[in-house]
């Protein structure tokens, strides 16, 4: 079985790994430049990527009242832009390439949203795919008229409707035939083939109809990261996609046995969801050559950058935690999955506060060549893992080494793809342009006939 291959990226100068950007190769400190992200795009495809998968956030890590001179100093993902407008550009100059973007149910209404989202699924002729998170700042809960960050499985339950209210126009508004553009009638849509949904919720109330036609795929292909019980139940009920941050293989395949042992019972086949873990490379022709550069890359780390950003060693009133301070002791309202798989990569001995800046920047990192590096691929899928989210060091480097040096030795093992499916990006994945019968959006085909 092939493995699937995404490029995890941001329209920011610092994403995961922080202080990469100084680096003179570096061109991620361009990001507004749009001829970065073709030219990336462009060699994605040509290194047959299964998608480019864009992170994005709408507010400042940190506590609320915080200091957040370190943000700024460190590019850390401010200033930043907005991924879906950067999509419609990348569609047009890409035929196969899928197209993932985030975004949070707090950031758009759920009407406009969906009609952003069946846009760029025309555009693209069905390569989009949604990240759905439930955020985990307090600066981006203000920056949306919130007094504070909802409570973590709360802002799952808030998920939940948001999720149903898109539902409901991507399958249920359209029926199949009622776009007709029919010239000699002078009859484009028929109105007994389109319906108002008439959501009543907790917090939506949504009438519709959904104003675009439905789009090759009609729901986006749906990607999920959280890992805790209520992200990993919200997975079990709506992704088909989930992107794990697991520090090993049997970590991985411990959540992975549990998410999917929920899907079934949410009435789903394991089948019905796909794990990438995500991982970063580091790329040599000898084992000493890839040491070497791996060095180079952490003189260039920002343990400042990496520690503002996971924001564990601050407690929520803002002041420090002692470095001395277990772990198991930081209380956390952001996320509970990444500070638990810090916490169990170490096994030796109970990690610290102090440990977090190193447990950050190396986590899920493969060093070494090109065969070394399959050897532990392999290891990954035998977990359960069926992709990876490729987290780079500097852009457009560390995909170019990727898609010249390691893509060609797994091609070889069978572990990558030797050319792209036609279709959407469902049918590149699963074999069908729209969610089985099995999702829960299904419910909603031909649900509104009589509404």
């Amino acid at each position: 079985m092939t493995l699937h291959f995404n490029a995890f990226v941001m329209n920011t100068g610092s994403h995961i790994q922080h202080g990469q950007w100084r680096h003179p190769d570096a061109r991620q400190a361009d990001f507004n430049d749009i001829d970065l992200w073709l030219d990336l795009a462009r060699t994605l495809e040509r290194g047959l990527f299964d998608a480019v998968f864009f992170a994005d956030v709408v507010g400042l890590y940190g506590p609320a009242d915080a200091p957040w001179d370190v943000n700024v100093r460190e590019g850390l993902q401010i200033p930043s832009n907005d991924p879906s407008v950067l999509l419609a550009a990348l569609a047009v100059h890409t035929e196969h390439l899928g197209l993932a973007f985030t975004s949070n149910v707090m950031q758009q209404h759920p009407f406009n949203f969906a009609r952003t989202v069946s846009t760029l699924d025309h555009i693209s002729r069905g390569r989009v795919a949604w990240n759905i998170v439930t955020g985990t700042q307090e600066n981006a809960a203000r920056n949306f008229g919130l007094d504070r960050l909802t409570a973590h499985d709360d802002r799952y339950a808030w998920a939940d409707e948001y999720v149903d209210v898109t539902y409901k126009l991507w399958e249920g508004s359209w029926d199949d035939g009622a776009l007709l553009r029919d010239r000699e009638r002078g009859v484009f849509s028929d109105p007994a083939r389109i319906h108002k949904i008439h959501h009543r919720g907790p917090r939506y109330r949504v009438e519709g109809p959904h104003l675009p036609s439905p789009s090759a795929q009609r729901t986006p292909v749906l990607f999920q990261a959280g890992a805790s019980g209520a992200g990993k139940a919200f997975a079990a009920a709506h992704a088909e996609a989930v992107f794990i941050a697991a520090p090993t293989p049997e970590v991985a395949a411990e959540g992975i046995r549990e998410t999917r042992a929920l899907a079934e019972a949410n009435g789903r086949r394991p089948g019905d969801v796909k794990f990438f873990q995500g991982i970063s490379f580091v790329i040599g022709s000898t084992e000493a050559e890839a040491r070497r550069k791996e060095a180079e890359l952490d003189a260039y780390a920002s343990p400042d950058g990496f520690l503002t950003h996971m924001n564990f060693g601050i407690r929520p009133d803002g002041t420090p935690y002692p470095p001395d301070t277990p772990l198991r002791d930081v209380e956390t309202n952001s996320s509970h999955s990444i500070l638990d798989w810090l916490r169990r990569s170490v096994t030796d001995r109970e990690p610290v506060v102090a440990d977090l800046a190193a447990l950050v920047s190396r986590r899920a990192r493969i060093v070494g060549t090109p065969e070394q590096i399959a050897d532990r691929l392999e290891d990954w899928q035998r977990a359960g893992v069926d992709g990876v989210n490729v987290v780079n060091w500097r852009l457009p480097d560390s995909y170019t080494e990727v898609v010249d040096h390691l893509l060609p030795v797994l091609r070889d093992r069978g572990l990558a793809q030797r050319e792209y499916a036609p279709g959407t990006l469902r049918r590149k994945l699963f074999g069908t342009d729209l969610v089985n019968d099995r999702h829960p959006a299904a419910r909603y085909r031909n649900a509104f006939k009589d509404a």
